[in-house]
């Protein structure tokens, strides 16, 4: 069955087309929702809310971007909201979901080669939330600015700002002291 057939029935409240749909992207899904939640319940809650809502607007979906493009999103503004209303940290990073950007030599991104990914993992956790929204949302989540305003409810130049500053704190972060001691 197509994609465009599932969604279609989905939208016609077809509970098989709706599991299948679920089955398809669930998976994917909470590890999304796991990138930014530290409880493994709470991303799974967060994944169910998400396909609730998803399915209840499907109507919305307006196949400009992919079904799981769209999802995601949901996935993504369903775990801020959760995170916003219990103020818990940003959670825990996966080796696997880092990734390498070419970046000039004067780029804020770039760290001294003795960090090691905890240390970046915890100066990250470390970020005031406003910082740590954007900067998870631009480096692991892949976001331009244009889409994390619409996320986050803020403006774009926010977004830039929010993104430099927390670019500035981690690195402010990740600089090894004179005496060798980290944070």
């Amino acid at each position: 069955m197509f994609q465009v057939d599932i969604i279609e029935q989905c939208k016609q409240n077809n509970r098989k087309a709706q599991l299948q749909l679920y089955n398809q992207y669930c998976d994917g899904m909470y590890i999304v929702a796991k990138r930014f939640l530290k409880d493994a319940n709470d991303a799974e809650d967060v994944v169910q809310e998400a396909f609730i809502k998803a399915f209840s607007r499907l109507h919305q979906y307006k196949a400009e971007v992919t079904f799981g493009a769209w999802l995601k999103r949901i996935v993504v503004n369903k775990s801020i909201d959760f995170l916003k209303s219990k103020k818990q940290q940003l959670v825990e990073l996966d080796d696997v979901h880092l990734k390498v950007v070419d970046t000039p030599v004067d780029d804020k991104w770039l760290v001294d080669d003795a960090i090691t990914l905890d240390d970046v993992k915890l100066a990250i956790n470390k970020l005031p939330d406003k910082y740590q929204y954007v900067v998870m949302l631009y480096l692991i989540e892949g976001y331009d600015h244009q889409e994390i305003s619409e996320i986050l409810s803020i403006s774009e130049v926010a977004s830039r700002t929010q993104l430099s500053r927390g670019k500035v704190k981690l690195q402010e972060l990740l600089t090894l002291r004179s005496h060798g001691a980290r944070y």
